[in-house]
């Protein structure tokens, strides 16, 4: 039997990892052999052919992206120069459709609980992924990457320009620091 302390104990703890559960996976990594403040510029990779210069237009989202990031990366201290960047950034977004299957035994009137039936629930969510790449722009290879993953909410799809500025936010917490 649960005595006072424990039931607290116990409900604290849940509540911990309720919490947990529901924070955005984030991770970055980095080449070793690279100083990241080495580079002073950067620019994006325009869109490839298979991209929106297909359909002639940039999108919102991709365009409140591309202002957060610069913003980030100006905070840091490099400069933008679409001309000469030591550094080119590359941003991809993917949301997909995800079911989760959850399966519930009943335990109701039966005494054993194999013999009770089984609740079956599904649920339908968005999972939203975005990347960031920095690419040293002489050599063509990847210096640096950036991932945040969630679920999507209703009102983070309602407020996308919010919903990006902060998702680019929590890429770039990830960012080394000067040493």
């Amino acid at each position: 039997m649960f005595t006072k302390t424990r039931l607290i104990a116990a409900v604290l703890c849940a509540a911990t990892l309720a919490g947990c559960a529901t924070r955005p996976a984030t991770f970055a990594r980095k080449d070793p052999q690279v100083d990241l403040y080495e580079f002073k510029t950067f620019a994006f990779f325009e869109p490839s052919e298979g991209q929106a210069r297909r359909a002639g237009y940039g999108t919102l989202v991709g365009e409140e992206l591309k202002q957060a990031t610069r913003a980030q990366l100006e905070r840091l201290g490099y400069v933008y120069d679409s001309a000469r960047p030591d550094l080119r950034v590359n941003i991809m977004l993917s949301v997909q459709r995800r079911t989760d299957v959850r399966s519930t035994p009943n335990a109701g009137r039966l005494p054993y609980r194999a013999w009770g039936t089984t609740t079956i629930d599904t649920v339908d969510y968005r999972e939203g992924t975005l990347a960031i790449d920095l690419v040293d722009a002489r050599r063509r290879t990847m210096v640096w990457r950036g991932v945040v993953q969630d679920r999507l909410s209703r009102k983070a799809v309602e407020n996308a320009d919010e919903t990006a500025r902060e998702a680019v936010k929590m890429v770039f917490a990830r960012y080394p620091a000067r040493a």
